[in-house]
C-alpha cells in the first residue's frame, strides 16, 4: 500500500516536435507539479528518460495522437510502465489545447485510472507484426509485377505464362531476360526450360 501511496506517475502531452511533461507523486496538489518541456528528437527523448528516470517515475501516461506517440513510446518502452490513452479521455473542454494543462489532466485521470487505454503490443509481437505486413506487402508487389508482364507478353502474343506455372521462375526469368535482350526464337527460349519442364518444350517450341 505504501508504494502505491507513493507513486510518482507522468503525463505527457505530444505534440509533433515538441512534448509538455507533468509529473506528480500521488497525493501532491498542483502546485507540487513539475513541468518540463522537451523536444521529439532522438537525444531530447534520451533525455526525458533520464529526468523521469531521476524522479522516480513508474507510469507514464500519453495520448494516442496520430503517429507522433510512436517515437516517445519506443523511447520509454524499456523504462517505465506506458499507458497510451484514447484522446477522447482525455479531451479538454470545449475542445481547448494548452500543453501543461493538457498534460496535467492526463496525469490526474492516470491516477484516478479515468483512462480510456488502446491496446499496443508488446515489441517482440509489433516486430513480427512488421514483418507479416512487409512479407505481405513484398508479395502483392510481386503480384502485380507478374500480371504487368504477363500482360505485356499476351500483347506480343507470347504465351510463356501458358505453360509455366511460375512466370517469375527460373525457367520465366531466363526467358524473360532472352526476350528483354532481343532473343525471338520460340526454339532458342524453350531451351532455356529447367529440366522439370521439358515437357512444355514442344508448345513452348512452336512457331
Amino acid at each position: 500500500m505504501s508504494s502505491i501511496n507513493n507513486e510518482v506517475v507522468a503525463g505527457i502531452d505530444v505534440h509533433k516536435a515538441m512534448l509538455a511533461v507533468v509529473v506528480v507523486g500521488r497525493g501532491q496538489n498542483e502546485t507540487e507539479y513539475v513541468s518540463r518541456k522537451f523536444g521529439a528528437g532522438q537525444w531530447q527523448l534520451k533525455e526525458l528518460t533520464d529526468w523521469l528516470r531521476e524522479l522516480g517515475v513508474g507510469r507514464v501516461a500519453m495520448e494516442s495522437t496520430a503517429q507522433y506517440w510512436k517515437p516517445v513510446w519506443y523511447a520509454l518502452e524499456p523504462f517505465f510502465q506506458l499507458i497510451l490513452a484514447q484522446p477522447r479521455s482525455t479531451a479538454a473542454p470545449r475542445g481547448r489545447k494548452m500543453d501543461f494543462a493538457d498534460a496535467k489532466r492526463i496525469v490526474r485521470r492516470l491516477l484516478a485510472d479515468d483512462l480510456t487505454v488502446s491496446f499496443v503490443p508488446e515489441a517482440e509481437q509489433r516486430r513480427w507484426r512488421l514483418l507479416t505486413r512487409a512479407r505481405t506487402a513484398t508479395m502483392q508487389q510481386i503480384t502485380r509485377l507478374r500480371n504487368q508482364i504477363e500482360g505485356l507478353l499476351e500483347e506480343s502474343q507470347l504465351k510463356i505464362s501458358g505453360v509455366l506455372s511460375d512466370l517469375l521462375g527460373l525457367s520465366g526469368w531466363r526467358m524473360l531476360q532472352a526476350l528483354a535482350k532481343g532473343e525471338s526464337d520460340p526454339g532458342v527460349l524453350a531451351q532455356m526450360a529447367h529440366e522439370h519442364v521439358r515437357a512444355f518444350e514442344e508448345p513452348l517450341g512452336r512457331r
